[in-house]
């Protein structure tokens, strides 16, 4: 069942170079044979984007709490004397849940092209909400000893679970909805979902942190952010249950007659490789700017450069307001320039200037640590503009859901998921606390070749699908008949 409209009888040739199916990008005229043009509908598209959004901003919610709250829960679930062992301890429970993110990936990723988007991604709500829930209700290492970390690390995985069909799955929810020449505007509301999240988490923990005296935080109040996001889950649920599914996966349906769409796993890998190549390359250069800036720059500021919780926690939420404030126009911008220029932008931009910004933060007063954060989160923008519409055009229709699971899931796991973990341990093991800047230019690197080797997908169709109209442009479009009847897939 899908809203999405058609002119049934006249097919419309779309933009040439739209990736061909079942590559990384190769150029190709559209192919007749994937049907008419769709029309959107723009009410539809817009529920589509608000509810894709919400569930990353539930995820992001609790990576917020979990990393400004990361020294409390340090010493809630792993006492002793060491306090960087302690972080350290919290920081491998954090990134136990993305070891097993592939997993949910190679799940929720195929399901989702067998039985469509919309009922993954409900599913995958409900596991993150409970999960996040549950670590509100975990006792304390002093009441159930070693009890505790165990349960912790079980919620984590259980997180980490979901979310392997998250991310994929909403970006490839929008990305099918959304008309060709918008969608990197559109897809760009996942991302501000992403900051609107982890504001909204770090924000709590920020008000909570000034509010609460050390011991009433360690007692009971890091309880709170955690417990939110039980009715944060509902509110999610009953949003992705009123949506249909996307126009792309119900043309997959129809081609299959009788039966859903099966595809096998080995086809999702091996017939992809070249385009999970790019795809691991892309997002290890967005997950360790990301992870590193919003997830372990507020325990760098405190633990490593011995700044003030309270000021450190302002600036980096001071930075993802102002990323939230430009996201908009840069997802706009790739729209307009294309999604490969904004990326290579933001690759050369961490090559250049990660050492200057480190040195800021490291060296100055409060105002030079704001522009050295405020300097990469700019950056950082180039890629969570970007890449919510560039890695589902990496794949085509039939494969998209499962082959971006895995390809996203996998570089998160060995390269985002880690990056406090590993940059922590490297400042332990080599005493340079410039090793943040060091692992940001190593990641630009790679992602930048990455960029060079993929194919522009601005404007175009994603491949295996027609072309994406908005109703405005339906009449004048090549091929189109003004006043043909429009009709349901």
């Amino acid at each position: 069942m899908s809203t999405a409209q058609v002119a049934p009888h006249s097919v419309a040739p779309g933009p040439a170079g739209a990736p061909a199916p079942g590559t990384a990008g190769a150029a190709q005229a559209p192919d007749p044979a994937l049907g008419p043009p769709t029309v959107t509908d723009p009410a539809l598209v817009r529920r589509a984007v608000k509810a894709a959004a919400l569930g990353n901003a539930m995820e992001w919610f609790d990576f917020g709490v979990y990393s400004y709250i990361a020294v409390t829960l340090g010493k809630v679930f792993f006492p002793t004397g060491n306090a960087t062992a302690q972080l350290l301890s919290t920081f491998g429970a954090f990134a136990a849940a993305f070891l097993v993110r592939p997993l949910g990936g190679m799940v929720f990723g195929p399901l989702g092209d067998r039985v469509g988007r919309q009922k993954v991604l409900a599913l995958t709500m409900i596991m993150m909400a409970a999960g996040t829930f549950a670590i509100g209700l975990i006792p304390s290492y002093a009441a159930i000893g070693v009890g505790a970390p165990i349960l912790l690390l079980a919620a984590r995985l259980v997180q980490g679970f979901s979310t392997g069909g998250e991310y994929a799955g909403a970006s490839t929810f929008i990305a099918e909805y959304a008309p060709d020449k918008r969608r990197g505007f559109l897809g760009s509301w996942l991302e501000f979902g992403t900051l609107a999240g982890y504001i909204g988490g770090a924000g709590l923990v920020t008000l909570m942190t000034a509010l609460l005296s050390t011991d009433d935080l360690l007692s009971w109040g890091w309880r709170v952010p955690f417990l939110i996001a039980g009715p944060m889950g509902i509110i999610g649920l009953y949003l992705r249950m009123r949506l249909e599914e996307t126009p792309a996966f119900a043309a997959e349906v129809a081609k299959a007659e009788t039966e859903r769409p099966k595809v096998p796993l080995r086809e999702m890998v091996t017939g992809q490789w070249r385009a999970l190549l790019l795809c691991v390359g892309l997002v290890l250069v967005f997950n360790v700017t990301d992870y590193m800036l919003l997830s372990y720059m507020p325990s760098y500021l405190t633990s490593e450069l011995g700044y003030d919780a309270t000021h450190g926690l302002v600036v980096v939420l001071g930075v993802m307001v102002l990323m939230m404030v430009v996201q908009p126009f840069a997802g706009a911008l790739t729209d307009r320039v294309g999604r490969r220029p904004v990326m290579a932008a933001g690759c050369a931009g961490f090559l250049v200037l990660s050492v200057p910004a480190l040195l800021l933060i490291r060296d100055g007063g409060l105002l030079a640590v704001a522009a050295g954060m405020g300097a990469l989160g700019m950056l950082l923008v180039c890629f969570t503009a970007a890449m919510p519409s560039a890695l589902p055009a990496l794949f085509p229709t039939r494969v998209r859901y499962g082959s971006l699971s895995i390809g996203f899931n996998v570089s998160v796991s060995l390269f985002g998921g880690t990056t406090p973990l590993v940059v922590t341990a490297l400042i332990g093991v080599t005493g340079n606390v410039m090793m943040p800047a060091y692992y940001m230019m190593a990641a630009a690197v790679i992602g930048g070749f990455a960029v060079w080797r993929m194919a522009e997908s601005a404007g175009r169709p994603l491949p295996g699908s027609p072309p994406s109209l908005e109703p405005e442009m339906h009449g004048a479009h090549p091929g189109t008949r003004p006043g043909t009847r429009l009709e349901k897939v």
